[in-house]
């Protein structure tokens, strides 16, 4: 058995695609675009490359995009008046901080003055709150993307045991509150979980978000297991290579001889952040103006 290659790139750009489609229908119906602000403090490559993407995106999907790129000396006070200003401009649906802040900067506290109806990371205690609870809310973009992927290969996920390796508030906490919501059995396995191997074996589902590559090995899968991998991760480069080569958190060539789908990466969850990013910004441009949200989004 090969696993089939659950192709994230291209179910993103389908994604992407619908919301340009509704962005244009939000246009006609309100007047104006939907507007995302993305706030990038400091010169950090990596941050600069996301904003950068997130940047063509946005306009690429026909929406406003508001970028502020502040000196990593910026004073928290400077950077907060600066989300409260957002938090006030009727022209900005979303806003996103893009992370990490420089280190004499507390990402609670921003993430905390943004509004919880312009959070379309879903980082803010309230929307995590919402999730929690049941209410409706934002979601962060990484664990609704695995969830639209996981729902588009299986359909109903009631009864499905599944586990998710990983605990963080960006991916694991969320991914399992989402599982839980779709009547999946869940776990949440981590570094301190007994007999992790004999944990994954269970599952039907696995999430695997630890930053580790390659840690989830073929032997700790059931046969026809779903795997979606949220790990990126650079291998040191081999002999004659200039970078090394991107894997995941799961061995995907050992992976795929055993399960019955499985995200590549790259090319799998990665595409699904920014694609969500966008329908969670039109999500909140649609309730924002008082207008119905379609049910397709």
């Amino acid at each position: 058995m090969t696993a089939e290659r659950i192709d994230g790139k291209a179910f993103a750009a389908l994604l992407r695609e619908r919301v340009g489609a509704l962005a244009t229908q939000f246009e006609h119906k309100a007047g104006r675009k939907a507007g995302l602000a993305v706030v990038l403090v400091g010169e950090d490559p990596a941050s600069q490359v996301y904003v950068r993407s997130k940047h063509k995106a946005t306009v690429a999907a026909g929406m406003e995009s508001f970028e502020h790129r502040l000196p990593a000396d910026t004073s928290e006070a400077d950077l907060l008046a600066l989300v409260e200003q957002l938090n006030a401009d009727e022209a900005v649906d979303g806003i996103l901080v893009q992370l990490p802040l420089p280190g004499h900067l507390d990402d609670q506290a921003v993430i905390a003055a943004i509004s919880p109806d312009k959070d379309v990371d879903g980082f803010h205690v309230t929307n995590a709150g919402r999730l929690a609870v049941g209410q409706s809310g934002f979601v962060p973009c990484t664990p609704l993307g695995c969830m639209m992927l996981l729902t588009d290969r299986l359909g109903d996920l009631s009864g499905l045991e599944a586990v998710v390796i990983g605990r963080s508030n960006i991916v694991g906490k969320p991914m399992a509150q989402l599982l839980l919501d779709a009547n999946a059995t869940v776990t949440i396995a981590h570094s301190r979980t007994k007999d992790l191997p004999g944990v994954v074996k269970r599952a039907d589902i696995v999430v695997a978000a630890v930053g580790r590559a390659e840690m989830v090995k073929a032997e700790w899968l059931k046969d026809g297991a779903t795997v979606i991998d949220v790990g990126i991760n650079r291998l040191p480069p081999a002999e004659g290579e200039e970078k090394g080569r991107l894997v995941g958190d799961v061995d995907y060539a050992g992976a795929e001889g055993v399960a019955s789908a499985i995200t590549p990466v790259p090319g799998g969850v990665g595409p699904m952040t920014i694609a969500v990013l966008l329908r969670n910004t039109l999500v909140a441009a649609y309730r924002n103006a008082g207008l119905a949200v379609p049910e397709i989004l």
